[in-house]
């Protein structure tokens, strides 16, 4: 696989990545907020299943990084403080 492709796809987990932590923090703000409490129930749901979504992309982008020692890449670090991860 080509460096140009290897992190072309790590620029798009990454951004995957990003748009999950967005939609995360929407249904974190309303998650309780209904009087239903199936409508709640749902929104729990939507929320973990995007949790776990988040945990799956970030287990793929750390299996196409690559191993550079100990420390951290410095472009996997700015990206994931940019998420907040």
């Amino acid at each position: 696989m080509s460096d140009d492709h290897a992190r072309g796809q790590r620029d798009g987990l990454r951004l995957a990545l990003a748009l999950l932590a967005a939609e995360e923090e929407k249904w974190a703000a309303l998650l309780g907020e209904s009087r239903s409490g199936r409508t709640n129930q749902v929104r729990a749901v939507r929320h973990k299943t995007l949790q776990v979504a988040q945990r799956r992309v970030q287990t793929a982008l750390n299996r196409l990084t690559p191993r550079q020692g100990e420390t951290i890449d410095a472009e996997l670090a700015a990206a994931l403080d940019t998420i907040g991860l």
